[in-house]
């Protein structure tokens, strides 16, 4: 009696799941005719416009319980007095810091929420655990409110740009514009981190480039 033995043909397993596509040009004037691209702007604008009068709200309600432009403009209209009275919820460095630890806190606060963004929208991550679900803007958001909770008191919480600019612009105080520049380079810091932390060090781009430059003959 003959046994009779089937040869599968093995399958070829990648070292990784996922595989980074091609970077995305920087300006893609094809997607102006797309309603793609409008949708993200009117959800981008949306999501700003709440961001911005629910943080600047908050930074006015801190101020009075302890002593973009759209969004803030709305704060303005509904709540006038304190607006005016309670520094319009614009960032500024509070009385007893100094300008390094402002500039400290919204360094770290911005790595803290960068990083957290980078690490919850990973798609290498999500094949590699595909098993284990994350829903993205609750990691996101806890730590959006933790940053607040941290940087309130010294700063009013910038880590975005456009958050202190828009603020700054609607509220037009000197003191405001002296303490500016660090509501810009503190973020931008802080992403710069976050983003060479995340992409060389967990995604190990610098050691993968590396090892193809050793096995490379013609170096």
């Amino acid at each position: 009696m003959s046994k009779e033995v089937s040869e599968e043909p093995q399958a070829h397993h990648h070292g990784k799941d996922y595989v980074d596509p091609p970077p995305a040009p920087l300006l893609d004037f094809a997607e102006i005719k797309l309603w793609s691209f409008y949708r993200a702007l009117i959800a981008e604008f949306i999501a700003t416009l709440l961001f911005l009068y629910v943080t600047v709200a908050t930074v006015i309600g801190h101020k009075k319980q302890t002593d973009p432009f759209c969004g803030v403009g709305l704060v303005k209209a509904f709540m006038k007095h304190p607006y005016n009275s309670l520094g319009g919820g614009a960032n500024s460095i509070a009385p007893g810091y100094s300008t390094g630890t402002a500039l400290g806190a919204e360094i770290i606060g911005t790595f803290v929420l960068v990083y957290t963004v980078f690490s919850a929208t990973d798609p290498k991550r999500s094949a590699r655990d595909s098993h284990i679900p994350v829903l993205a803007p609750l990691p996101i958001g806890f730590a959006v409110f933790m940053v607040h909770l941290a940087t309130i008191p010294i700063t009013g919480t910038g880590i975005n740009p456009a958050r202190s600019f828009g603020a700054a612009v609607i509220f037009n105080n000197d003191k405001i514009w002296d303490d500016h520049w660090v509501f810009w380079v503190g973020p931008f810091v802080g992403a710069l981190a976050a983003a060479a932390y995340h992409q060389y060090i967990l995604r190990a781009a610098a050691i993968k480039a590396l090892g193809s430059f050793r096995s490379n003959p013609t170096n």
